[in-house]
């Protein structure tokens, strides 16, 4: 008797697994589902698509409700799980006890299917309707998504699709032609790694379409070359996104200040996290408008008389909620220093928000970032210095390429602050450097052309 006869229709099974995955206690039907996996009550949990939502329901501390696919021997089982994290466990209970017969390729097919995945890095399969059967779990670990949230859903949910070196898209000509595609251009959503994309046909009882078997190999690196944004884009991404963003953000702070009234923890920290995601997004859109101003030729900001010690006490003050937030204490230059430099203060206090926020970020908590300015010859400098873990050598120059970061896993920005801040202060005749050492924290200097030194100049060229 198989599982789906072992409970009827419509019926409900419980299981309990612990924290380490082993499965404590099952009804039959998932007991018997379990044993046929070669796995026992007392034991990790056996079948990998229930441990895997019974994993996510756990780490995420919330309850994971949603359909999986299950091999049982010579069928598939279409369930609903539930999974409910209860103090160091979590309860499944699973529902549905649908069969449906596996699709078995024919040995050529086969044959083919394995052929064209075989350089393939991970693999993943789709029925007639490009939804997704099957991803390989690793390849959610390895690029930041859920594999098993995938399943069911479109194909273009995980990858964005490009055209290739001719235009076109190989997937396209093939879903029309029903037929094998190779080097199809995508990237992974969310991670943007670049793939190439592979499949074969599935073909049903009827020998019909019946979707694809793919591979996704990574993409070889190619030249890197650099497009102009169009202005007509970044103000129309511009207008289009910051309303709608600034709508979430608030909405999402109103629910984690639980203004409405109180509500679950874990639902605010939610809330939280979506009003961090949407202020990176746009602060994204800010750094792309940005981005596009100062790549064109004639960029030119404005050349003024600056206080660079007042622009440094501002940017402290921009950022003090955030430090004492992150049990970080910012030291700026005392009320009666003023140091005058030539450029934009606009420029200038953006550039020291970036500095001082990276600064933040990255400082340990109880530790101190200090911003200091002093004269040095024909310019004046701001420099902001931290106490965290430093930046090797070699990765001194790339933190300021665009879209450049020393570890992409890491919480932060986008990889343009320091690209952008670079590029506006070399605009104003000056530079932004960094002297840093593994362990021993980061010095970044922002220097600027000093007004005393325009001033001197000004006066020989009178004489």
């Amino acid at each position: 008797m198989n599982a789906s006869e072992s409970i009827a229709r419509g019926g409900v099974a419980h299981a309990v697994v612990d924290a380490d995955g082993r499965l404590v206690t099952a009804d039959p039907a998932i007991a018997a589902l379990n044993l046929r996996a070669g796995g026992v009550v007392g034991a990790a949990l056996a079948v990998p698509t229930l441990a895997t939502v019974a994993r996510l329901a756990r780490r995420l501390g919330i309850v994971v409700s949603r359909g999986v696919i299950v091999a049982d021997v010579d069928t598939d089982l279409q369930l609903w799980v539930r999974a409910q994290p209860e103090g160091q466990t979590v309860r499944l209970s699973v529902s549905g006890w649908q069969e449906r017969m596996p699709v078995r390729l024919p040995r050529g097919e086969r044959a083919e299917a394995d052929f064209v995945t075989a350089g393939a890095e991970w693999r993943w399969e789709t029925d007639a309707a490009l939804r997704l059967t099957f991803v390989s779990i690793e390849a959610g670990a390895r690029y930041g998504f859920d594999a098993l949230a995938m399943l069911g859903q479109p194909l273009t949910l995980l990858f964005v699709l490009g055209d290739d070196t001719e235009g076109g898209l190989p997937i396209l000509d093939a879903l029309a032609r029903r037929r094998a595609f190779e080097a199809q251009p995508a990237r992974v959503r969310g991670s943007g790694k670049a793939m190439l994309l592979s499949a074969s046909v599935r073909r049903d009882e009827r020998r019909e379409f019946a979707g694809f078997i793919g591979g996704a190999a990574v993409a070889p690196p190619t030249r890197d070359v650099a497009l102009p944004l169009s202005e007509e884009f970044t103000s129309g991404l511009d207008r289009a996104l910051r309303r709608p963003l600034g709508r979430i953000i608030g909405h999402a702070d109103s629910i984690a200040a639980q203004a409405d009234g109180p509500i679950e923890p874990t639902y605010a920290d939610y809330a939280a996290d979506i009003a961090s995601a949407g202020r990176h997004l746009l602060g994204l859109v800010d750094d792309l408008v940005d981005m596009q101003a100062i790549e064109r030729p004639d960029f030119a900001p404005p050349a003024e008389r600056v206080d660079l010690a007042d622009v440094a006490r501002r940017a402290v003050g921009l950022l003090r909620v955030r430090a004492t937030d992150s049990g970080v204490t910012i030291v700026a230059p005392e009320p009666e220093v003023a140091l005058f430099a030539i450029g934009d203060f606009r420029r200038s206090l953006q550039i020291l928000v970036n500095l001082l926020g990276n600064a933040v970020r990255y400082a340990p908590r109880g530790t101190m970032v200090t911003v200091a300015v002093r004269p040095a010859g024909a310019f004046v400098e701001a420099i902001v210095i931290d106490t965290g873990k430093g930046i090797a050598p070699a990765d001194q120059t790339r933190v300021f390429e665009k879209f450049g970061r020393v570890d992409a896993s890491e919480p932060g920005g986008n990889g343009l602050g320091l690209y952008i801040s670079r590029r506006l202060a070399r605009a104003m005749g000056g530079d932004l450097i960094v002297e840093s050492a593994p362990g021993d924290g980061a010095r970044f200097t922002l220097s600027l052309p000093s007004a005393r030194a325009a001033d001197a100049t000004g006066d020989q060229d009178q004489q």
